[in-house]
This record gives structure tokens, sequence and C-alpha cells, in this order.
């Protein structure tokens, strides 16, 4: 039984992470009264990183989640590095949120307020002018109907008020920002980055550009480098929803927050053709409850949106809302992940270094950026992310031996260690899709999505280069026990940075949402999580996702005042 809310709000988000805090945050800004539906539970600021302080001998199980409860309830977030023992409260329950893998694919999802943006890796990279005219020029997916132009003052805008640290480079395939001032490479990465950049000129190697503050901003102070980013950061030095959105957005009096409800579908008048309000579920009782509202952004997360838009069939929509294209859920993307190399460096035993820096050394895309870069075995191309380090006393996990003149002996550092891993580009494919699985429901009645997602051939020749680009250069730098690594486990969906579902077009026959991120067929209802991309570049995508988040709002409340949403 349905309660219908009395009050309408001018606006509805759904969900509250990457780019449903800067919904938040900006209609709300901009004068919205604006409702956010969140299907996790609330989470505080400070008060609620429980672990943030603890070292990893202070908790019960040494920072080990118990196998039998992995088995039970987190075999798949077990499987992305952030999930332990630590942070295991912000991750969603595998047994209660089912799906179907026709071929393997690692949906890693949070289930707080906040998302997934309280334990984000923060690196922060601009799209590029050639990473928009992409799929223009070779003729994979569909062109975008916005150009790098039409974005870039809204990096500009984002970079200000998140606070990026990074290093100006001068690089077209990887436009510089408004930055903080960068964080410091350790020994062992200068030499590497001077070795890199004589023996291959066209490779760059460059601090991570990271969404973690060097300098004081507003009431958020510096990085203390504890690095325990992904616990909740109780100094708000790096951006996330819970410690910088949502208190601008409460600031306004114009936000209401409903956490722990599951949005079911988005509701649709055949008469007017527009989008009236969300139908949720109480995570906790049940309880059915209708929400009104005046416009809709959905911010689910790709995977999450494209499944509420497909339960949401009408007459109009019998296969889902706004998917006349027939594209709403196909063309699905996520970064290569877990592919790259290692090595150790027998020099340098009297360097070490302050603190745990929250980021590492990145090299930007030196294939396929004309001619003389391009490769005969692939289609675009792929970034590395790495550092060097010290092996500390954790080492001892894998040693024999006991008593006081051991541990006295792990006091020391051991060797330098480095690794590079990459992060490629996949092609959008419209074979590559989740659906709804009618057979299978999950514990509130709701059909699972069904996943599709496979490697191609572009994608397995891309994994192989990166595989022997990052050994030369360990090589080529005087590293030793060089190991090229391409872990076959790691399946689609693991890299995190899921997109597609929902593309952005100039085509309303081949795409769900226009310029602006709007629907085609629905006029009040916007789609601004990774769901929107037309195509995945090889850059982290969450910088992307806020600024153009930042762009759909301006623009919603535009039309919203003319009176034409």
């Amino acid at each position: 039984m349905n309660f219908h809310q009395k009050q309408e709000y001018d606006a509805i988000v759904v969900g509250s992470g990457m780019s449903g805090g800067w919904a938040m945050m900006e209609l709300c800004r901009l004068g919205l009264k604006t409702l956010v539906v969140e299907r996790g539970r609330m989470v505080r600021h400070i008060e609620d990183y429980i672990t943030e302080d603890k070292e990893q001998w202070e908790l019960p199980q040494r920072g080990e989640v118990p196998p039998a409860v992995v088995r039970e309830h987190y075999p798949i977030q077990d499987k992305t590095y952030v999930f332990s023992e630590a942070t295991r409260h912000f991750f969603m329950r595998d047994s209660e949120h089912p799906y179907v893998q026709e071929e393997p694919y690692t949906w890693i999802q949070a289930d707080v307020f906040g998302g997934r943006s309280l334990m984000w890796a923060r690196q922060s990279y601009r799209l590029s002018p050639m990473d928009f005219l992409a799929n223009l020029e070779d003729g994979n997916g569909v062109d975008w109907p916005i150009r790098y132009e039409d974005i870039a003052p809204w990096y500009d805008y984002v970079e200000r008020t998140i606070g990026v640290s990074g290093q100006a480079e001068g690089l077209p395939q990887l436009p510089d920002g408004i930055f903080q001032k960068p964080m410091e490479m350790n020994a062992v990465e200068l030499m590497f980055k001077k070795s890199v950049e004589s023996t291959f000129p066209e490779r760059t190697v460059t601090i991570g550009r990271t969404a973690t503050l060097t300098e004081p901003l507003g009431n958020r102070a510096a990085c203390q480098y504890c690095g325990a980013c992904e616990r909740g950061c109780s100094t708000s030095s790096y951006y996330s929803t819970v410690s910088v959105a949502f208190p601008i957005a409460r600031a306004t009096g114009n936000l209401t927050v409903q956490t722990d409800s599951l949005v079911c579908q988005v509701n649709y008048d055949e008469t007017t053709g527009r989008a009236t309000g969300v139908d949720t579920i109480d995570m906790n009782t049940g309880e059915r409850r209708t929400y009104h509202g005046k416009m809709i952004f959905l911010c689910a997360s790709s995977m999450n949106t494209a499944r509420i838009m497909l339960l949401s069939s009408s007459r109009s929509f019998p296969d889902g809302i706004a998917n006349s294209s027939g594209t709403l859920g196909h063309y699905l993307m996520d970064h290569h992940y877990h592919v790259g190399a290692r090595g150790s460096f027998e020099g340098y035993q009297d360097r070490y270094y302050m603190g745990r820096r929250p980021n590492g050394i990145y090299i930007p895309r030196f294939r396929n950026l004309g001619p003389e870069t391009h490769h005969p075995s692939f289609l675009r191309g792929y970034g590395f992310q790495g550092s060097a380090s010290r092996v500390g006393w954790g080492r001892a996990y894998g040693m024999s031996g006991f008593g006081a003149e051991f541990k006295h002996s792990l006091r020391t550092p051991a060797e330098w260690r480095m690794g590079l891993g990459g992060f490629a580009e996949t092609l959008p494919r419209y074979d590559n899709y989740c659906t709804l699985d009618e057979s299978i429901r999950d514990s509130w009645g709701l059909s699972v999505l069904r996943f599709h997602v496979t490697r191609d051939d572009n994608d397995r020749a891309m994994r192989k280069d990166i595989m022997e680009t990052a050994a030369e250069m360990l090589e080529a730098s005087g590293f030793i026990n060089v190991e090229a690594y391409d872990t076959v486990e790691s399946a689609p969906g693991l890299g995190n940075h899921e997109m597609g579902a929902a593309r952005m077009g100039r085509d309303p026959e081949t795409s769900v949402l226009n310029a602006f991120n709007q629907c085609h067929d629905v006029r009040n209802l916007f789609v601004t999580d990774g769901a929107c991309m037309t195509s995945s570049a090889c850059q982290n995508p969450s910088l992307t996702y806020m600024a153009l988040t930042a762009r759909a709002c301006d623009y919603a409340v535009r039309q919203f005042n003319d009176g034409l949403i």
C-alpha cells in the first residue's frame, strides 16, 4: 500500500554518491526544494568514521573479515582492495542484493549515504578534446553530443570546489586543471621519472592528480598523510558528499534527505509526458512510499540507475522509462584493471619518506595519439598508476622466525618495490549490457539485473601491451625481478568505473540522453552518473561525473525557472 507524500518537491535526487552529492548541492544552492533518496543508511561526518584512527592490531580481526562471513555475505565486495574489517560497514551485503552473471562481472556497491564518495581513490583527471571526438573518428559508439570546450568551465568549477592537487604538464591528452601544489614523489619515483622520460621521450611521469588537499580550503585542512582515507576523513581533507556537498546543501534550508529507501520506480504521467516522482521501499520495514517531484535526477550509479529505469515500465515505455531507443542497459564499459608489472630496486637503502601519501604517480596515455604513436593491434589507449615504497614489517607474514631478534629485524625497512597498473579504455559495444531477470527477485520482490559483459580482441591486445610497456619501463630504470601480470580473475566491473547504460547522444533513436543529460523522451528526467557516458576514455571518471552534473543542474534550473520543466 503506497503512502503518498502530500508535499511536492521541486527536485528529487536518487543517490547521494559522487554525482548525487553534486546534484543535491547544486539544486539546493540554486534555490530548489530538493529531496535526496538514498538506499543506504545515514553516515554522519566524523562521528560515524568509527575505524578511522584504528591501527591494524586494534581491530578485533586485525583488519580481516572472517572467511565464513565473506563467503556468506560479501563474496563480490571482498574483491575490491578497499574492502576490509575497517570498511565493511560501508558496503552492501551481496547476500541481500543478488544479481546474475552470464559472464563474470564484479559489481562493487556502497550501502551508505555518500556512497562511494567516502571510499573512492580520489584520482581526478579531465577527459581531453580527443576523448570527446574518439567515437566519431574511429566509428565505435555514437558521437558525444558535447565537446571538451562545453565541459571545461565546469571542470574548473568542480576543481575549485573539491580541491585537486597536481602538477601541470601541458599535455593535450591530459588537460591541466586548477591545482593546489602537487604532492612529492619519493626518491625512487623521481629516479624512475628521470629514466622513463629520457628513455621514452613520448612518455611523461607525473604525480597523481587527487581530490586531496595539500593546502587548506575554506574550513577543510590539508591532508595529514595518515593513509586511512577509505574509512572517512575527519579533517575533510579529501572531497566526499558527507564532508563537503551535504553541509553546503543543508545550509541552504532547501534539503530533505530520506535514507534507507530503495527507489523501485520512476512514475510517469502518460498525459503530460513527464515524470511525476518515485516509488520507494523502506529498507527496514518494507513500507512503500511515493514522493512527488517536478524533476528527477537519477544518480544511483550506472547499474542501479539502469535498473530503476528498466523497472519503470508503462504503456509508453514497456521496456523501461525513456527507452524508445532500445539502448537502455547497453554499451556498458569499465576500465581495465589488475594488469601491469612490478619489480624490486636494490639502491637507495638510505632513503625513506614521511607519512602515508594517499596518492601515487601517473603516466598519461601515450598510445594512438597520432600517426607517430599508432599501435597496429588496438584502438584508443591507456594510462598507468603506481608507486614505489619500502617493504615494511608486514613482510613478516611471509617469513619464518619468532622471538625478540626476529621482531627487531623487522624494524629496518627492506628493499624498494614499485608497481605499475594500467587503466585502459574499453570500446562501447551494444552486446555489453545489463537487463532485468524476471525469474529472480531480491528481498523486496524486485527483478534483479542480469549482466552480459565480455572482453574483446581490442581489450586483449591492449592488456598485452600494458604488460609489455610496464615491464620495459621498470627494466629500463634498473629494477630487478620484474614480473608482468594479467590477473585472469579480474572481471569487468572490478575497476569500479562502471559507465554506459543510458548514454548521451545527438539522436534520440540511438541514445537515451541529450547534451545536458536530459532524457530525450522525458524532459524532466535527468541522468548524471556514470550511466550517461558515451565512451570511457582511460582516465578515472569521477571528475567528469561531477562536472557533467553541475552543468546539467545549471541547465535544468534555468529550464525550471522558465517554466519549461
